[in-house]
């Protein structure tokens, strides 16, 4: 396989850079250190890819209307800081510093003995919205004899539930035959399926940046050559420019992408940035795996109106992912793919090297919810804790942290939070010190990027998320003093 580098142009770094007010405290800088200190914040914060082709001296300088002197000199300062490598004749690469400590690949969940004095913000999961579960429980019961009756073995998924979920998303407006749905083990099963079919030990997987991190762990265990694409700033959805780039030069195997109310972010991507991305990938040859785990969680106002991403799909491009651990129960562990149905038949056949099927009384609850209006309740039900969680929050931010940024999404499960520059893997380990677990930003990136940002899910509310905010508050004053610890504690469990 051919190698391929991303680069970053003249042009499209200038564009970055231009709106980023100078560092300093009101100190006028050098001109070379204000640029350095730029292109480093950008790699921090994946806005510029690690190990992307840094432009030409004099084609920068063209650009940003600067001296090729400043841009040399600011240069040397990110190799020196350990930002950029060089190659004589080749040209620089953006970098990471060595020794710089990425999340450890451990995650652990907080042990239920803690859990009455550590505030665990690790987990955007919610606890089951009661009755619905216990009554989905009861009646998968009252249907299991018919079921016990038989081998017991759907390595498809039982026919109602794939009926169930095919008339889902007719209802939803793309048209679906049980036919084209396979169970499986939560989301993370459905993708992994996808990831072991379809991509090949080297291949390229394209993801968003910041993107989900336990899969971005699948990927990396799995031997795929992840090719990080950032989201626009603000929750602005996808940078269609990059998208396309990629697609073309790269040519991946496969894209991951979360449409809506993305993980850690909350960006809900509007129909128009779909149907450029289905389009892009199929003219790339390029499967979109879309997981749709967040897509009925529309917190605030009507629903957005968007359609899925298979709504834009003529032939096969779009691999949808859903799940029932978002909208209903984390323990819940049943999810589904929607593609064609070789596809499924081609996934179901893989499947006897995994996990065999799914359990069939979990299936037997979400196949209740769906056809009894179950669902619909409980779906109210976990939005309204949701909603009650993130304002509560962000209020708490907004009060104990006021210099930290963020914007509040209108949906899903998680607030991206940006920490006024400081570290966010010294943040995780000095609050989990101080009783209150958070994931560092560089958990959710490829390569370190994200250092100053942590995800926070809606979680908690009321005088605990008053409490955590504080924590934070605490943590962040110990690492501002110096006093914080450094790297990121390796039980931190991140969903």
């Amino acid at each position: 396989m051919s190698q391929w580098t991303a680069s970053v142009s003249a042009a499209h770094l200038a564009r970055l850079l231009e709106p980023r007010p100078q560092a300093g405290n009101g100190r006028k800088l050098p001109a070379y250190r204000g640029l350095a200190d730029g292109i480093r914040l950008l790699v921090l914060e994946g806005r510029v890819q690690v190990a992307a082709r840094l432009p030409a001296e004099r084609e920068l300088a063209l650009a940003l209307g600067v001296s090729r002197t400043t841009v040399a000199a600011a240069y040397e300062a990110l190799r020196a800081e350990g930002f950029a490598r060089s190659r004589r004749g080749a040209g620089s690469w953006t970098a990471i510093p060595e020794g710089h400590a990425l999340p450890s690949r451990s995650l652990q969940p907080l042990p239920p003995d803690a859990a009455g004095s550590v505030i665990d913000l690790g987990n955007a999961a919610l606890p089951a919205p009661e009755p619905w579960l216990t009554r989905a429980m009861e009646g998968a019961l009252a249907e299991l004899p018919a079921y016990a009756a038989t081998h017991g073995d759907f390595p498809a998924g039982l026919p109602v539930l794939r009926e169930a979920i095919a008339d889902r998303y007719t209802a939803r407006g793309v048209p679906t035959m049980p036919e084209q749905i396979m169970v499986t083990t939560g989301a993370m099963g459905a993708i992994g399926a996808a990831a072991r079919r379809l991509v090949g030990l080297g291949e390229r997987v394209a993801v968003e940046s910041p993107s989900y991190a336990n899969v971005l762990e699948l990927f990396r265990e799995t031997g795929s050559r992840l090719v990080p694409v950032a989201l626009r700033e603000d929750l602005g959805g996808w940078d269609m420019d990059a998208w396309r780039r990629v697609l073309r030069d790269a040519a991946p195997r496969m894209a991951y992408v979360m449409p809506d109310y993305h993980n850690p972010t909350g960006t809900l991507v509007g129909d128009d940035q779909r149907r450029d991305l289905v389009e892009a990938a199929r003219a790339a040859g390029t499967v979109v795996v879309a997981d749709e785990t967040m897509a009925e969680l529309t917190l605030d106002g009507e629903e957005p109106g968007v359609r899925p991403m298979a709504a834009f799909d003529r032939g096969g491009t779009v691999m949808t992912v859903g799940s029932a651990s978002k909208a209903v129960w984390a323990g819940l562990r049943i999810g589904w793919v929607r593609t064609t149905p070789d596809v499924v038949r081609r996934l179901v056949s893989a499947r006897a090297y995994l996990d065999l099927g799914s359990p069939v009384v979990d299936q037997l609850a979400v196949a209740w919810l769906l056809r009894g209006g179950g669902w619909e309740q409980a779906l109210t039900a976990r939005r309204r804790r949701a909603r009650e969680c993130r304002d509560d929050l962000a209020a708490g931010l907004r009060s104990h942290t006021p210099d930290w940024e963020f914007t509040v999404p209108r949906g899903g499960m998680t607030m991206w939070v940006r920490t006024a520059d400081l570290s966010g893997s010294r943040l995780a380990v000095t609050g989990e010190r101080l009783g209150v677990r958070v994931p560092s930003g560089p958990r959710f990136g490829v390569d370190g990027a994200f250092e100053s940002f942590i995800r926070v899910p809606f979680t908690v509310s009321g005088p605990a998320a008053a409490e955590a905010a504080a924590r934070l508050a605490q943590a962040a004053d110990l690492v501002r003093s110096g006093g914080g610890a450094e790297g990121e504690g390796s039980g931190l469990f991140v969903a």
